[in-house]
């Protein structure tokens, strides 16, 4: 990806600049949604990638059977490193996942490094009342009792919504937090964006060093109680004449992303876009955001790719942009890579 002054962006300089001195190579299987990431990877990196595609299917009473890629008619995945591209959007794909991360690991591979890039149960940490289930300590406990291959399986997720949960995993499974943020970063370079907005002080606190020495200048919101209301505010900085982007890492139905650009707006924004790392979009909401929608307050919105099978379904001449994070992927799998 090349930028419009013909300059490449930093991941981009960093992955070049890597790729020179690892020789470390995967073989990727993928969940079904993740297939097309998986073949752009094989693409962009064919020194690097080898994608083995898997057959997900059911027998007619419902339960799985999956051949998993790369096993027949010659094995190639025991004794390698193994990527295994997750996406858990819903609970019978994620089962189905697990049943081949467990088929990986007693196959004897190398290593396996799962790339989970929305962790969606991560909201989901704590109960207020008895009965209730803490469905991210449940996914952890999957995790951490996968069957070892003599080192840990390495979990990556991008922009985890409680970062406790990282603390959930143990045993054979480790996390290794990742964030989309340099991805956005390199794409405000080529805009008029010169602020970044966080709706609340939590997303605040989760993101705003990640832009120091970038040159924006930062608004904070928050929500206070008016009467029986609870209104957004601005708590911390002039909007007045800038060109905003509110930041957060998760939009659901996002009524409270819209009340923070309405809200800016009111008070003298010349413009506000939006950036999410995960558009979850229940029920399509992402409808009401899109161009004749009833929320329609953004210029543009961004997000990524993590969850492709909300934004495989986004218009494509509309607000929406969808930033890609396979390039970030690849950089922080080199991470630990010696």
């Amino acid at each position: 990806m090349i930028g419009a002054d013909g300059d490449r962006s930093a991941v981009e300089e960093w992955i070049m600049h890597k790729s020179k001195r690892t020789s470390k190579r995967y073989q990727i299987i993928a969940a079904k949604a993740m297939e097309p990431m998986a073949r752009l990877l094989e693409a962009n990196y064919p020194a690097r990638f080898r994608f083995h595609p898997t057959a997900w299917g059911k027998f007619p009473d419902g339960t799985d059977c999956i051949e998993i890629g790369g096993f027949t008619p010659h094995n190639v995945i025991s004794g390698e490193h193994v990527l295994f591209l997750g996406s858990f959007h819903n609970n019978d794909v994620t089962l189905s996942q697990f049943q081949v991360m467990i088929a990986l690991l007693q196959n004897f591979v190398e290593d396996l490094t799962v790339v989970l890039p929305y962790y969606p149960t991560g909201t989901m940490e704590r109960v207020t009342r008895e009965g209730q289930v803490a469905t991210a300590n449940t996914y952890a406990q999957l995790f951490s009792n996968l069957p070892s291959c003599g080192r840990p399986t390495r979990v990556m997720v991008y922009d985890l919504h409680t970062l406790q949960n990282r603390f959930y995993l143990h045993g054979n499974a480790i996390a290794s937090l990742q964030t989309t943020i340099p991805v956005l970063i390199d794409e405000l370079r080529r805009t008029n964006v010169d602020c970044i907005a966080f709706p609340d002080d939590g997303a605040a606190k989760r993101f705003a060093h990640m832009f120091a020495g970038e040159g924006f200048a930062t608004v904070i919101c928050g929500k206070v109680r008016n009467g029986d209301e609870r209104v957004i505010t601005i708590q911390d900085g002039e909007p007045r004449a800038r060109n905003i982007v509110i930041v957060d890492d998760l939009v659901q139905t996002g009524g409270t992303l819209y009340e923070c650009g309405a809200a800016l707006k009111e008070r003298g924004a010349l413009s506000v876009c939006a950036f999410v790392a995960h558009g979850v979009f229940p029920s399509e909401a992402w409808k009401r955001f899109a161009r004749g929608g009833d929320r329609c307050v953004f210029d543009r919105f961004w997000l990524t790719n993590s969850i492709p099978t909300t934004t495989d379904r986004l218009p494509k001449d509309d607000v929406y942009t969808v930033l890609d994070i396979s390039d970030k992927i690849v950089q922080d799998l080199d991470k630990y890579t010696s």
